[in-house]
């Protein structure tokens, strides 16, 4: 994924920004302090994304304050997770009245809110999103909007669990054309290991807090998932969907790094 600062340069080098224009850009502070909270407005120039806010445990208020700031220092678009129906519901009567231009949406299953614009796709390929069960699809969902916010095409293939291998196997050219795969399951976590052993490419796995007691709400799967044998997967936290959407963005637009290098 390409950064701001990289974006930039080019544009100095083309004649299309001045150096002056560029150094008002870079001069810009690189956080603004609000008292509880410390927002990075240079995020964007080291890793190509703007800082994400985390929703969860925070005031609708403090949410408020923290996007606010960020419109007003011309931050494009916000992804907020672990975000309630609640504060949204306030976020977006404030919106309305203070930034009445700037769009809101709001994904009450992945517990999503998108401020303003998202990245158009433009990765190298398709990241694709593989559930074991129905049960999973929130934190599927909450890595697919994800994914999408930072500019990828995202392919959905819901509820193919290993109880019924067979409806995983009649998705093999969706796998084998994948760039990226997040695989998520509960339980017993093994849809990882069956993917993994299956695709060509990089896969990411998740863990969902998903199943009976003895799951020890996504523990079971986490462990099931970190002793994978099969090669190229990778694990991120239970029920992390926003981690692996972001890593499998950022594994997706890695071509982006080759191309301009000889540019």
């Amino acid at each position: 994924m390409d950064t701001d600062l990289r974006k930039l340069l080019w544009e100095v080098k083309e004649g299309t920004v001045t150096v002056d224009e560029a150094e008002l850009r870079i001069k810009k502070a690189p956080f603004t302090d609000i008292g509880f909270a410390k927002i990075d407005l240079h995020r964007s120039f080291r890793q190509g994304a703007e800082e994400v806010v985390y929703g969860a445990g925070k005031t609708k208020e403090q949410t408020e304050g923290i996007v606010s700031k960020m419109l007003a220092n011309d931050v494009s678009g916000i992804l907020i997770t672990k975000f309630s129906k609640e504060n949204s519901e306030y976020l977006s009567e404030c919106l309305k009245k203070n930034f009445p231009d700037v769009p809101y949406e709001y994904s009450e299953d992945a517990k999503i809110g998108i401020v303003g614009k998202k990245h158009k796709p433009d990765g190298i390929g398709k990241i694709l999103i593989m559930t074991g069960g129905t049960s999973d699809i929130p934190v599927a969902e909450e890595a697919a909007i994800t994914a999408e916010f930072l500019g990828n095409e995202v392919v959905r293939v819901y509820d193919v669990g290993v109880a019924g291998i067979h409806r995983l196997l009649s998705h093999m050219d969706d796998i084998m054309s994948a760039s990226v795969i997040i695989a998520l399951a509960g339980m017993e976590g093994a849809l990882a290991s069956v993917v993994g052993g299956l695709a060509d490419c990089p896969v990411i796995a998740v863990p969902t807090s998903v199943g009976y007691g003895a799951s020890f709400e996504g523990l079971a799967a986490l462990l099931s998932m970190l002793n994978c044998c099969a090669s190229g997967v990778t694990v991120v936290n239970v029920d992390n969907g926003f981690g692996a959407g972001y890593s499998a963005g950022m594994i997706n637009h890695m071509g982006g790094k080759n191309e301009n290098t000889v540019h």
